[in-house]
C-alpha cells in the first residue's frame, strides 16, 4: 500500500499552509465568553486569500477554472486549516461544488462553479435532517410541481397538464453558515423514496431560517422550506448522489479531526516539554509519556482511516465491503479518537488548558462539535454493523 501523495497533492499542502500561516485560533472571540455565536459572518479575510490561490476550486474541472484534484487534495487541504481553526466553509462549499460537478446539471454546473471556485458564491448542505438522527433525506420531501395528487408521476391531472420543477417541504436543522450562503443542497426524498438532492438559493420563497449556535460557538440555521419551488435543473435525481456527497462530508469531517488533534498532540509535547515538576519536567513522567503516546496512535489510527476512505471515494476501487464501509470506519476513529486527544490535553495541562486566555479550551470545543457532527461513533458502528451483515466476510 502507497501512502506517497502526488506532487500536486502536496503542492496544494504547501499553498494551504502558506495561507494559514498567519491565522490565529483566537482570531474571534471564544465560545466560552461569548453569548450566542462568536461571530456573524465567516473570515472573510480568510475566503478571499483561499479564492486567490485557487484552493476553493482544488476539485474542480479546468473547465470551471479549477485545478482538477480529488477529494484526497481537499481533505489534505482541510486538515491544515483545523489546526488553525479556520472559520470558513471549505468543507461544505467545496463538497457540494464537486458533487454539482459530478452529479448535476451542466449548465446549471457551468452558471454556479467558476463563481464558487472564485470565492463568488458561497454553498452550503443540509446534512443532518429535522433532529440529527434520523437520515437527512428523509426531513425534506419533494414532489413534481402540479403533482396535486401526490401520486408522483410527475403529471398534473389538472386542465394543464405537464410538471415544470418541483415542491420542497421539510425541514434541515443545523445547517453550517447557512446565514452567508448563497445556495443550499437539500436532500429530500420523492414519493416513491428515492433520495435526491435539490439545490436552494438562500432568498428562494418559503425559506426561512432560524439562528442556532453550534458547540464551537459557529452560526448554525434552522432551514424549513414551506412549499419551496424549484427548477427541474436544481434538483439532482442521479442514482448515488446524496450518498457520494454524505460520505465526502463525512470524511472531510474525519481530516478535520485529524488536523486538530496534531496540533493539540504537538500543543501537549511543547507544554509538558517546559513545565517542570520537582525538578524535571513533566514530559519525562512515566504516567504522562504513556498517556501521550497513546493518543498519538490514536492519530495515526485516524491518519490511516482516513486516507484508506478518502482513497475509495475518490478512485470509486471495489472491497470486501462497499465505499460507506471505510468511511463508516474512519469516522468512528475520528469522533474518538479527537475526542481523547482533546480529554488528555486538558488533563495534562492541568488548569493552563481551562484558561481561556490560552487557545486549548478552543480546540476542545470544535473538537467536541466535529465528533459529533455527521455523526458520533456510535451511529457509524450500528451502520458499520448493517453493512457488515449485508455483505458477510469471508
Amino acid at each position: 500500500m502507497d501512502f506517497t501523495f502526488t506532487e500536486e497533492q502536496q503542492a496544494a499542502v504547501e499553498a494551504a499552509r502558506a495561507v494559514f500561516s498567519d491565522v490565529t485560533p483566537d482570531r474571534a472571540p471564544s465560545p466560552s465568553l461569548t453569548r450566542g455565536a462568536v461571530a456573524e459572518d465567516i473570515d472573510r479575510r480568510l475566503w478571499h486569500e483561499l479564492a486567490r490561490t485557487d484552493l476553493l476550486g482544488l476539485t474542480l474541472s479546468p473547465d470551471h477554472g479549477g485545478a482538477g484534484l480529488d477529494p484526497i487534495a481537499l481533505c489534505l487541504v482541510l486538515r491544515e486549516s483545523a489546526r488553525v481553526l479556520a472559520r470558513v466553509p471549505l468543507l461544505e462549499s467545496c463538497a457540494v461544488a464537486t458533487a454539482l460537478q459530478r452529479y448535476g446539471d451542466r449548465a446549471l454546473a457551468a452558471e454556479l462553479l467558476p463563481r464558487a471556485g472564485r470565492g463568488e458564491l458561497i454553498l452550503t448542505v443540509g446534512a443532518n435532517g429535522r433532529t440529527g438522527h434520523d437520515p437527512a433525506e428523509l426531513a425534506v420531501s419533494a414532489r413534481p410541481y402540479g403533482d396535486e395528487d401526490g401520486d408522483g408521476d410527475g403529471r398534473d391531472d389538472g386542465p394543464d397538464g405537464g410538471a415544470s420543477g418541483w415542491v420542497l417541504d421539510g425541514v434541515q436543522t443545523a445547517v453550517p453558515w447557512a446565514q452567508v450562503a448563497d445556495w443550499i443542497a437539500v436532500p429530500a426524498h420523492t414519493a416513491g423514496g428515492r433520495p435526491v438532492l435539490a439545490l436552494v438559493p438562500r432568498t428562494r420563497d418559503g425559506v426561512t431560517l432560524a439562528d442556532q449556535v453550534s458547540t464551537n460557538g459557529e452560526r448554525l440555521a434552522e432551514v424549513r422550506l414551506e412549499a419551496v419551488r424549484v427548477e427541474s435543473r436544481e434538483l439532482i435525481a442521479a442514482a448515488g448522489c446524496w450518498d457520494w456527497l454524505r460520505s465526502l462530508l463525512t470524511t472531510g469531517t474525519c481530516a478535520l479531526a485529524l488536523g486538530l488533534g496534531e496540533r493539540v498532540l504537538a500543543m501537549t509535547a511543547d507544554y509538558t516539554g517546559k513545565r517542570e515538576q520537582f525538578g524535571f519536567p513533566v514530559a519525562t513522567f512515566q504516567a504522562v509519556a504513556v498517556q501521550a503516546a497513546d493518543r498519538y496512535i490514536d492519530l495515526r489510527a485516524m491518519e490511516a482511516t482516513l486516507w484508506q476512505a478518502a482513497w475509495r471515494i475518490s478512485t470509486g476501487s471495489g472491497g470486501p465491503l462497499p465505499a460507506a464501509g471505510d468511511v463508516a470506519v474512519a469516522k468512528i476513529w475520528a469522533s474518538d479518537g479527537v475526542r481523547r486527544v482533546v480529554q488528555t490535553a486538558q488533563h495534562l495541562h492541568g488548569g493552563f488548558g481551562a484558561d481561556t486566555d490560552y487557545p486549548l479550551h478552543r480546540y476542545h470545543a470544535w473538537a467536541k462539535q466535529i465528533e459529533l457532527s455527521l455523526g458520533p461513533a456510535a451511529a457509524h458502528e450500528e451502520a458499520l454493523g448493517d453493512l457488515l451483515a449485508a455483505h458477510p466476510l469471508g
